[in-house]
């Protein structure tokens, strides 16, 4: 559903308790958010942000859990369990969860990523007390029974073929971002996020059971609320929902051992699904609150995105050798991610040429920089992006979120930009360089069905 508009997460098919401190500098004209935070007896952390320029709430909860937190030969449990989140509680029958929202005239989701599970819901703020009551009924009471176990497993298998296992370049994109980890040292990033059909067919009633008591409790999760409301309201209805709520032992830590530039790795796949070839280059990068994040996250706009980017140019326009290309960072991870330089070769182009070429403008970065044009327009396209994100009470919402859980402090939600709008020239030649490394790289080629061994005509 949701992921930061600074690292778009795009398929390869598919396009191709504390007052927030006052903003300084150009953050400013940014747009300030302003929050509190309190937390129950129980361990719920909660933070809000009231906005009241239209009558709309977003109630946002994020549970400290995601497919990190799986372990072997238990894929896919984190997103099977988003799933069993909808299937009713003590007091809410099967989807009626969806059916009091509607009604209600707002609009609700939920999604997995490695690291958090969240579910929101955007609705007029007379209703406020409506949201809060349905999140916290099934925090407390989830119906976990075997009927709705089975029901949502078929589902999640169904959905991995459709989004996945039957679509040109997905298993391979997949698959290929959680090649560079190896699942000995780094389990947590070195499978997908969606999981295997063998565990999913593995998996038993008991085993969810258990992942609920686990992770689904209060002290593990942080509720965040934007937009019309007021604090001693809030702050009631909370209180009366959740104070109620035992909570649970803490869960284990996760642990991910991995090491920069280990050596260069390269995998051949075939997808019988796939017209063209195509070439991924995977790059390991630091988790997201290590200092070199804003220059890692310029260098991926300058490279790849957008029609202007080094990647579009140089090898689309000019050189005619791909349909398309894209640089993107997936994910925020509190543990080690990746970039991913892409490209789908036109027809007729040796994918190996492709590869070339793509690792040829990764390599004139790390050896000549950027140019101040180029930094400048990475810099407007970050600016604007940290505006979009504010703009309605969800992405607020979101945005609250992703400092709380991802960053030193969630007061760096009204101090980031500026450490963007700091970086350097300097700073993305050797970002480029340390990271971009050939030895730090997993190049996944990918072939169609009944491709020659060679790769293609030139």
């Amino acid at each position: 559903m949701h992921s930061r508009r600074l690292r778009p997460c795009l398929a390869l098919g598919a396009a191709l308790v504390a007052a927030a401190p006052a903003p300084t500098g150009l953050l400013a004209q940014a747009g300030r958010i302003g929050y509190a935070t309190f937390t129950l007896p129980n361990g719920l952390r909660v933070i809000s942000s009231e906005d009241h320029s239209t009558p709309i709430v977003t109630v946002d909860v994020w549970y400290n859990t995601g497919s990190r937190n799986e372990r072997p030969g238990h894929s896919g449990f984190a997103h099977l369990f988003e799933h069993m989140m909808f299937q009713g509680s003590a007091h809410v029958r099967k989807a009626e969860h969806f059916q009091l929202i509607q009604r209600a005239g707002g609009e609700m989701n939920g999604s997995t990523t490695e690291d958090r599970t969240n579910y929101w819901e955007v609705l007029p703020s007379n209703r406020l007390n409506l949201a809060l009551w349905l999140e916290a009924d099934r925090m407390r009471s989830l119906a976990i029974t075997d009927s709705t176990f089975h029901n949502q497993r078929e589902a999640v298998k169904e959905e991995r073929r459709l989004r996945v296992d039957n679509q040109p370049y997905a298993r391979a994109f997949t698959d290929g971002l959680t090649a560079p980890f190896d699942s000995a040292g780094c389990f947590a990033y070195a499978h997908t996020v969606i999981g295997s059909m063998a565990d999913l067919d593995a998996a038993r009633l008991g085993d969810v059971q258990a992942f609920f008591d686990t992770y689904y409790a209060p002290n593990n999760a942080t509720l965040v609320v934007v937009g019309d409301f007021r604090a001693a309201e809030l702050r009631r209805l909370v209180n009366q929902y959740y104070a109620g709520i035992p909570s649970h032992a803490a869960p284990a830590p996760v642990t991910c051992v991995w090491k920069l530039a280990p050596g260069p790795a390269r995998r051949e796949v075939t997808d019988e699904h796939a017209n063209l070839p195509a070439s991924l280059r995977i790059y390991r990068i630091p988790p997201h609150d290590n200092p070199d994040t804003p220059a890692l996250e310029l260098l991926n706009i300058i490279l790849g995105q957008g029609e202007s980017s080094r990647l579009n140019v140089t090898i689309v326009r000019r050189e005619k050798a791909a349909l398309g290309t894209q640089s993107l960072i997936v994910g925020d991870h509190r543990g080690p991610g990746v970039t991913v330089v892409l490209g789908i070769a036109n027809q007729g182009v040796n994918v190996n040429h492709l590869d070339s070429l793509l690792a040829a403008q990764v390599d004139s970065i790390r050896a000549q920089g950027v140019s101040a044009e180029e930094l400048t327009k990475a810099k407007n396209t970050v600016r604007a992006q940290f505006i979009s994100n504010r703009e309605t009470t969800l992405s607020k919402a979101e945005e609250l979120h992703h400092y709380d859980l991802f960053h030193h402090s969630v007061a760096d939600i009204n101090a980031d930009l500026d450490r963007y709008l700091a970086v350097t020239g300097d700073e993305i030649r050797r970002v480029a360089d340390k990271y971009l490394d050939p030895a730090n790289a997993v190049v996944v080629i990918v072939k169609p069905a009944g491709t020659p061994s060679h790769g293609g005509a030139q």
